[in-house]
């Protein structure tokens, strides 16, 4: 996914992701790739300013460590990262519903469109039967009709 896509949304995903346990950047790139089956692929330059940007903000803390032989700054949720965390989810599931809500009245009316037109055109292969004497009998693909195919 485009990182243009996330703006107003990578701190929510790295405070997510930071609220599973510590870890250093590129640890958490790769979880937001792993959980997010692929979707979120980020490259550093987009991932370590926001981190440093969290931290000066007071919502992580940090501190340096040794990880397989190398120097690493290991980040952490702090108590006001928790907070905004809560706040920036619950703000998250309220948008996405509401955008489901109308989303989904899209599809409903897509759906009963498509219905109406196979109800429409069942109907039409019904009439059709009817003068064949087939009525009452199932239609499927590739009955011969007196008037063609179903």
């Amino acid at each position: 996914m485009q990182a243009e896509k996330l703006k107003g949304h990578l701190d929510l995903l790295l405070l997510s992701v930071l609220s599973r346990g510590p870890g250093h950047g590129y640890e958490i790139i790769t979880r937001l790739k792993v959980h997010s089956d692929g979707a979120f692929e980020l490259p550093e330059g987009t991932v370590y300013p926001a981190l440093h940007r969290l931290e000066s903000a007071g919502l992580l803390a940090s501190r340096w460590d040794i990880v397989a032989g190398r120097r690493r700054r290991i980040y952490h949720l702090t108590l006001a990262g928790e907070a905004a965390l809560a706040d920036q989810a619950a703000q998250w599931r309220e948008f996405s519903g509401s955008m489901s809500r109308v989303l989904g009245a899209s599809v409903i009316r897509a759906l009963a469109a498509m219905m109406t037109a196979v109800a429409g055109r069942t109907a039409a292969r019904a009439g059709q039967a009817a003068g064949t004497g087939l009525a009452g009998t199932e239609l499927t693909a590739g009955t011969e009709l007196a008037g063609g195919t179903a």
